[in-house]
């Protein structure tokens, strides 16, 4: 199921990019993130979460959570209209290191397989998107701030989750990721909400909306129920992968050969990450 989630995630990069062609970031992604929350939904009868009596903390959560949403959302959107869907999968898979890192602040340890992962991601980073210092592509500094907030999201969600239904708390945040979208698309874009424009984007928002975040998203809280973070961590980090092998399936992108080196050093720097995490599982299991 988690690499499921991977490779739907992976192609969703495709998707959004296309959507691009109609639509702008701001209101594809309200696009989007509205359907994923209304195909979300029925779930709510067929899983019949038990009762929360508090709905303002829903809401407060939900808020706060569709906030910083909104902010990676947006960044990687606006990124897919200056890069590739592979770079943009690649350098949003730093999410994976960047939140050990940020944990730092939250006085949480972070090993040294970490620091060395970070470091090869860092040179992979450069090679795949900076060779160049006089020609850095705009669109992978917006990758990699979207990856900032992705990884606040992670620590973000971590912390909500016990407190919250996840299934209210996913529904309230993707809805109030899709107003705030809206609210944006509304102020500097005029070709968002044109009916014909939608119409010519419904396959790409279909599988932006349904697919990647309802599906995938549900599959993952499910497979997670059975499976270790550290497993469930390196397998996901494989989007990237499938982002780079969507973006030249479909989109027809190419990879130089430093890019090439650059994305395999980005993807041994993630799983490196993931070390110690996976060691100490693998010892826990056999005692």
């Amino acid at each position: 199921m988690l690499l499921l989630v991977a490779v739907i995630w992976g192609f969703a990069f495709v998707a959004q990019r296309l959507g691009l062609e109609h639509l702008g970031p701001f209101g594809f992604n309200a696009c989007r993130f509205l359907l994923g929350a209304v195909s979300l939904l029925p779930l709510l009868l067929f899983l019949k979460p038990g009762p929360d009596h508090c709905q303002r903390q829903i809401l407060k959560y939900g808020a706060v959570a569709g906030l910083v949403l909104f902010a990676g959302a947006s960044f990687q959107q606006a990124g897919l209209v200056y890069t590739t869907a592979g770079n943009a999968g690649f350098i949003t898979g730093l999410y994976i290191i960047l939140v050990p890192v940020l944990g730092i602040f939250m006085r949480e340890h972070t090993s040294i397989n970490t620091w060395i992962g970070g470091i090869l991601a860092v040179i992979g980073l450069y090679l795949l998107s900076f060779q160049d210092l006089s020609q850095v592509n705009i669109g992978d500094i917006l990758e990699l701030m979207g990856a900032l907030c992705w990884a606040v999201h992670v620590l973000l969600i971590a912390k909500l989750a016990p407190k919250i239904d996840n299934l209210r708390l996913a529904i309230s945040q993707f809805l109030f990721c899709a107003l705030l979208s809206a609210i944006v698309a509304l102020s500097i874009e005029s070709n968002s909400f044109v009916p014909e424009n939608i119409a010519m984007s419904w396959a790409a928002i279909s599988y932006a909306g349904i697919i990647s975040v309802g599906i995938a998203y549900t599959l993952q809280i499910y497979a997670q129920k059975h499976a270790a973070p550290a497993h469930a961590a390196i397998i996901m980090s494989l989007e990237a992968v499938a982002a780079a092998f969507g973006g030249w399936l479909i989109l027809n992108e190419q990879f130089s050969h430093s890019g090439l080196i650059g994305c395999t050093l980005m993807l041994i720097g993630m799983l490196l990450s993931q070390l110690p995490s996976l060691y100490k599982f693998r010892k826990r299991q056999t005692l």
